[in-house]
């Protein structure tokens, strides 16, 4: 007998090129079955009417909740939305990971799992009264620290975090890219690279990123922004997607423009993963939740699978994680239920604009470890 049974949704798992109407089974907190009459169960949800995907990933959140100055409450985030798993963008570094770990990550009912801050404070300085770049005074980012408490946390830690720009490393160029980079060379895991206001430029941070690493913010306004003056996509962004970089949105306060996304997406340039880079100042707008992002790009013409897709399994990926992003029985017991809204609503990037739409997703429920959460 299985624990859960969803009935009657739209299965949608791009992983598995699978789009139909169908029920999906749950058991000893894993998906057990895919299809129809899946015999009995202890509970049944009726899922007619709405989307049943892979649980919703969030590849870019900052959720050490009282530990930083900029996290968000992670189950209070996750819950509404339906995101079954948070990766936390580097708030805490090597000084801070263990009270981010016993405090919040362990209480926490939503799946978290963090990036590393190169940065021996993480991102500490972070508010609308305030702000100091974490990265600005070298002296913070030892590369011994940082692998040490990488290695003593590898059972959570999924890649090495650095910010770079005005806001994250002042006036420190590209060392601490540098920096970073030794150090997710030497554990062998992915770097993710916030960049904002030059310096650095985005020609001396492109060349750098390897195959597997992350740009995150790769939609955001000029400058340093991944569009020619032409409005093409830029040769150094080209070539990094064809070497095997991951571009994700990371939309946030000041890092996504509905302008840039548009014509990124016309010239079939469509980022690899959706995520929210939700915190205390995008929580309440521009940026709201992963939802929210996954609504906008609906409406600029994304297809529902192409979001799907890189809100669940490209970012599963991008951590490389085999064990979630997708529905495949064996997996962990993870799922989100959507609904397409209809209605009058009013989207807005970093700089103001809007956009005006007439859909936007609603969640309806989650699975989590196999049980009913939402």
């Amino acid at each position: 007998m299985h624990d859960l049974v969803l009935q009657g949704g739209r299965v949608i798992d791009p992983e598995q090129n699978f789009d139909s109407i169908a029920d999906i089974a749950f058991s000893a907190g894993k998906v057990s079955a895919l299809g129809h009459d899946l015999g009995e169960a202890a509970e049944r949800r009726d899922a007619t009417g709405l989307l049943v995907v892979p649980g919703l990933i969030d590849l870019h959140t900052h959720v050490y909740w009282g530990g930083s100055a900029l996290g968000v409450d992670p189950d209070a985030y996750a819950k509404p939305c339906g995101i079954t798993t948070l990766i936390d963008a580097g708030s805490a570094g090597a000084g801070n990971i263990a009270g981010f770990r016993r405090h919040v990550i362990e209480r926490a009912e939503v799946r978290i799992l963090p990036f590393l801050h190169v940065s021996f404070s993480g991102i500490f300085a972070f508010s609308r009264y305030f702000m100091v770049p974490e990265s600005a005074d070298l002296r913070l980012l030892d590369p011994e620290a940082c692998r040490d408490a990488a290695r003593a946390h590898a059972d959570i830690v999924v890649g090495i975090k650095v910010r770079l720009g005005r806001f994250g490393s002042g006036n420190s160029g590209i060392a601490p890219m540098d920096i970073a980079l030794e150090v997710a060379g030497t554990l062998g895991l992915p770097l993710m690279t916030h960049l904002d206001y030059p310096p650095p430029s985005r020609p001396e941070v492109m060349q750098r990123l390897r195959p597997g690493d992350i740009l995150t913010h790769c939609f955001r306004p000029w400058p340093n922004a991944s569009l020619a003056p032409d409005a093409s996509v830029q040769a150094d962004v080209l070539a990094a997607r064809r070497r095997g970089v991951i571009f994700d949105i990371g939309h946030g306060k000041g890092s996504f423009g509905f302008a840039t996304a548009m014509a990124m997406l016309k010239e079939g340039f469509l980022p690899d993963v959706l995520s929210s880079d939700v915190h205390v100042l995008s929580i309440d707008g521009p940026a709201f939740n992963l939802l929210d992002t996954m609504a906008k790009f609906l409406h600029l013409g994304m297809p529902l699978a192409e979001i799907i897709r890189a809100s669940s399994i490209n970012a599963a990926r991008a951590v490389r994680l085999t064990d979630r992003g997708t529905l495949k029985p064996g997996l962990l017991g993870d799922a989100t239920v959507l609904a397409i809204e209809e209605g009058n609503f009013t989207f807005t990037d970093v700089l103001g604009e809007q956009l005006h739409g007439t859909r936007r997703f609603v969640c309806r429920g989650a699975v989590l470890n196999g049980r009913w959460w939402h």
